[in-house]
């Protein structure tokens, strides 16, 4: 389409008059800084994941779990619930509140693209709306109001940007939700076949009908986030596989940057080697020998 090389024009037409932006803030936010976006659609749907999650914790314990005279039964399935969703949480408090590569704010000072060093013939972007020069595969979120290397898309559910350094908790979490709606879908089943043959009175410390009601809610919330959270789950291996994030795959960029395996891909997001930490939340991946991006433009 036309607008690509336009764009391309307009970006450079930025670059060239670098003094227009203001000059960076005196003093970066320091690292200690916890990274939090004032987002109000973001708050209500991160309150909204937490409440929806504890909603399911007390049906899974105190409707199903408690009520069961299996303490085997109830004791095996209430320590696999109860880690999925304290993971589930902690994926979900990582991806929210981790710098997702944020590109530093006003670097687009003459001094700075001086000293780049570029060769003749090299073209930088600038960002006209937070004065940063864009590195490759990055783009600006309107809601972060910031750029974000390799950002994938803005998630309200996690009030954040899904970019280069968060995306690992963003798939675990996705995972996470995902098992443990399938588990409170089997333990449901489980719940009703057994207490078909027994007298309800036995199996459940609330009246029949607000059993009935927990339950319902709780299948209706079980389905809908397994099949959401699974798909998503899906599209974000796919797209860390095949090296292209969501944005890039919209806009149909054409690829600059180098092609590596999937399983290499991989690693630059989870972690370099495999191992466990792979599935943790508290483990920040080390890119070690998988990153070979070069944010040099």
């Amino acid at each position: 389409s036309m607008s690509l090389p336009l764009r391309d024009i307009e970006r450079k037409a930025g670059y060239l008059q670098p003094e227009h932006c203001a000059p960076p803030p005196p003093h970066p936010p320091s690292s200690g800084q916890m990274w939090f976006i004032r987002d109000g659609c973001g708050i209500v749907c991160g309150v909204i994941t937490w409440m929806l999650v504890f909603y399911a914790e007390f049906v899974v314990v105190f409707v199903m779990l408690l009520p069961v005279r299996n303490a085997a039964y109830s004791l095996a399935n209430g320590a696999l619930f109860n880690t999925l969703a304290f993971l589930a949480l902690a994926s979900h408090f990582r991806a929210m509140c981790t710098d997702p590569g944020a590109v530093p704010k006003g670097n687009a000072t003459k001094e700075f693209i001086e000293s780049l060093q570029l060769k003749p013939g090299q073209v930088v972007y600038k960002c006209p709306k937070c004065c940063s020069i864009k590195p490759e595969r990055a783009h600006h979120c309107s809601v972060c109001k910031r750029c974000i290397r390799k950002m994938d898309h803005h998630c309200p559910w996690v009030n954040n940007c899904v970019g280069e350094n968060n995306q690992k908790y963003f798939v675990l979490f996705t995972m996470y939700i995902a098992l443990i709606s399938l588990h409170a879908l089997v333990m449901v089943a489980f719940h009703f076949i057994f207490c078909f043959e027994e007298d309800w009175s036995k199996c459940s410390t609330f009246s029949p009908p607000a059993t009935v009601i927990l339950l319902i809610l709780l299948c209706f919330e079980g389905l809908l986030f397994l099949i959401f959270t699974a798909v998503m789950f899906g599209t974000q291996v796919h797209s860390i596989c095949t090296d292209e994030t969501g944005i890039e795959q919209l806009k149909k960029e054409e690829r600059r940057w180098a092609k590596k395996s999937k399983w290499m891909n991989m690693k630059v997001v989870f972690g370099h080697p495999f191992s466990i930490a792979w599935l943790s939340p508290f483990a920040t991946p080390d890119h070690g020998k998988a990153e070979v991006y070069q944010y040099v433009v």
